[in-house]
């Protein structure tokens, strides 16, 4: 039972950090009428950032502010551009966590040594998530999405190659291979967080994270039946089937995902309308958004319109 202690201990530290630390959103508590609470996180996030905020914020921020919107499951499907949307972002989720998951799990049927693979599998997620931390406010989150699970599959199907040909003599290739599709995966995973949150409104932003985890944990329950598929179906052709599956779906996930709009430096939708119209030419960028319209959000995360230029 010491692992039980363990996690005990651990997820209690976790908690206060969470409950004390962590301010409560502003946009939440403005949308819940509790001006003065937001004022003070505002206060707060001010100070931080060595910032003042004159006197008449809280005044505006009463004035303004709108309730929060409601929003239910079935709106996900209320139109054929945010049906499609809704399709792309589940069908993505379920397969880059497929295949995160199955990568993870076939390191075992890469040969060599065992605990190598694992340690390299591991290793390989620290590059793969800086680069997308890196890169993602730079070059886009579609772009660095995208080419990350067309990069990580086109890698995952190449190992075929090698195997067809000599298996024992190119398994370092094959082990290289494999890595390179772990990376391109790892690096698709943690952008997909952030850009599936940006695509949908507010009004139903947690109903479509929900489905579209719903979806990745589907993936992550038929990861270990594909990896283990290579012991029931035996020979070359088993070694090749994972990470030719793998390989074939990351890469179909990755060409569907350009059917999505970028996100980088719009504002976020704040209705079902407001959502149907990003991607398009008539949608609004932060630096566009003079008339502060729709509220939007800089790399921080908080609000970064015309009255927060006055913070």
């Amino acid at each position: 039972m010491a692992w039980l202690s363990i996690y005990m201990k651990v997820s209690e530290r976790y908690i206060f950090y969470v409950i004390r630390l962590i301010p409560e959103s502003p946009r939440w508590l403005i949308g819940k009428h509790r001006y003065h609470a937001a004022y003070r996180v505002l206060q707060k996030i001010a100070k931080s950032n060595k910032a003042t905020i004159d006197n008449g914020v809280l005044e505006r921020i009463e004035t303004n502010a709108v309730s929060e919107s409601t929003g239910s499951l079935w709106q996900l499907f209320s139109s054929r551009s945010m049906i499609l949307r809704t399709l792309v972002i589940m069908f993505n989720w379920c397969i880059v966590s497929m295949s995160y998951y199955g990568l993870s799990l076939n390191a075992g049927n890469l040969g060599g040594n065992l605990y190598l693979n694992m340690m390299l599998s591991g290793l390989v997620e620290i590059p793969a998530y800086t680069m997308a931390l890196l890169l993602v406010d730079r070059v886009g989150r579609k772009r660095i999405y995208s080419l990350s699970m067309i990069f990580g599959g086109c890698a995952c199907a190449s190992t075929i190659i090698p195997i067809v040909y000599n298996e024992i003599e190119n398994q370092a290739i094959v082990t290289t291979l494999a890595m390179v599709g772990k990376f391109g995966t790892t690096a698709a995973y943690g952008t997909l967080f952030l850009y599936s949150a940006e695509l949908f409104p507010t009004a139903v932003r947690n109903s479509a994270l929900a489905s579209s985890l719903c979806s990745a944990r589907i993936g992550g329950i038929v990861a270990p039946y594909i990896a283990d598929s290579t012991a029931l179906i035996g020979g070359m052709v088993g070694k090749m089937f994972p990470f030719g599956l793998f390989g074939f779906l990351s890469v179909i996930a990755g060409l569907s995902s350009m059917y999505l709009p970028e996100t980088l430096n719009k504002s976020l939708p704040e209705t079902m309308e407001d959502s149907k119209l990003l991607g398009k030419s008539s949608d609004i960028s932060l630096e566009d958004n003079k008339e502060n319209k729709y509220p939007s959000y800089g790399g921080d995360g908080y609000h970064s319109g015309k009255e927060n230029s006055q913070l």
